[in-house]
């Protein structure tokens, strides 16, 4: 947890965040502290076994409105569960713990899977992701810094 002496760092509203163990260098989540659980954009969600361990295998297009792009990921299964939308929907989604990278640095957070094409961002950070850390500005955008679209087609186009 954080230490009292480390000072929290202040997001706006969206932020781009990576999740290095998923090789995803670089995902705009909107920041929602109404929420309480982190959701991130999935499709072809598959559960499988490996070494007597229950895994997920899903397919990730980062970039909003774009799918050309497209990051395989598998991740250890810690969870199934039922998530009520801000519709009011209820679903049942895998979750899975991975590290977020964010503003230098790193943390484990809880994430569910989902398609979020519907939604303006592939990446909602919920307040657990946030506790203890984050501040949020409500009115700054991209605080710890914006990527313009050349910088992100190098990013997930490099070997």
């Amino acid at each position: 947890m954080n230490q009292l002496n480390e000072a929290k760092t202040i997001i706006g509203s969206d932020e781009w965040c990576a999740f290095p163990s998923l090789k995803i260098p670089a995902i705009k989540a909107r920041v929602d502290s109404g929420a309480k659980t982190s959701s991130m954009h999935a499709v072809n969600i598959q559960k499988f076994s490996q070494n007597d361990e229950q895994w997920v295998r899903f397919e990730v297009h980062p970039l909003q409105k774009n799918k050309k792009i497209t990051v395989h990921c598998e991740a250890p299964l810690i969870d199934q569960r039922v998530i009520k939308s801000s519709s009011g929907d209820k679903e049942k989604r895998p979750v899975i713990c991975i590290e977020l990278s964010l503003g230098g640095k790193r943390w484990e957070i809880e994430v569910t899977l989902t398609n979020r094409d519907s939604m303006g961002y592939r990446m909602l950070l919920g307040r657990e992701a946030m506790n203890g850390r984050i501040l949020i500005d409500p009115e700054g955008q991209c605080l710890l810094g914006e990527l313009q679209l050349d910088k992100l087609k190098s990013l997930y186009l490099a070997p």
